[in-house]
């Protein structure tokens, strides 16, 4: 593994830990040239799946999308990245399952496994997210939606 800091090749694992049910290992390593501590993740890569999106076109199921809609959710919120990093793996392994059988899944799909597991996890995170997944315009939508969460009056 290239060390990021100095791009020294030699390095040795300091603690390997399982995540995601046995589906991706994290491994936490030690540049042997600079001491540069670095994590690094290992992963099953299963055949790619196609994700239907609104308007009908396909495109290849994206890990990085969701991680970076779910990290824009929990900016400034009091969320560890382990937390994050398990919510995307929850999100990506529901995902895997449910577009198992024909290799596709509807977008729309992942948007609501996102909501529900962001509803569990940070209320705020949650509105952040269905405020642009459900596109709101105006201040009423929000209102409706903090309501239906049981939040409002």
């Amino acid at each position: 593994m290239r060390c990021p800091h100095c791009g020294n090749y030699d390095d040795k694992v300091i603690e390997s830990r399982t995540l995601a049910n046995g589906e991706a290992i994290r491994r936490r390593r030690e540049c042997n040239g600079c001491g540069y501590r670095f994590t690094s993740y290992e992963r099953i890569e299963d055949k790619q799946f196609m994700v239907v999106k609104r308007d009908g076109r396909r495109e290849p199921f994206d890990r990085k999308k969701i991680e970076r809609g779910v990290e824009r959710a929990l900016e400034k919120r009091p969320v560890s990245q382990m937390n994050i990093e398990s919510l995307v793996n929850e999100i990506e392994d529901s995902a895997a399952i449910l577009g198992k059988g024909s290799r596709e899944i509807d977008a729309s799909v992942i948007g609501n496994l996102v909501l529900e597991k962001l509803s569990t996890l940070d209320k705020v995170a949650y509105i952040r997210f269905a405020s642009v997944y459900r596109h709101f315009t105006d201040l009423d939508e929000f209102v409706r939606e903090i309501q239906k969460m049981g939040g409002g009056s």
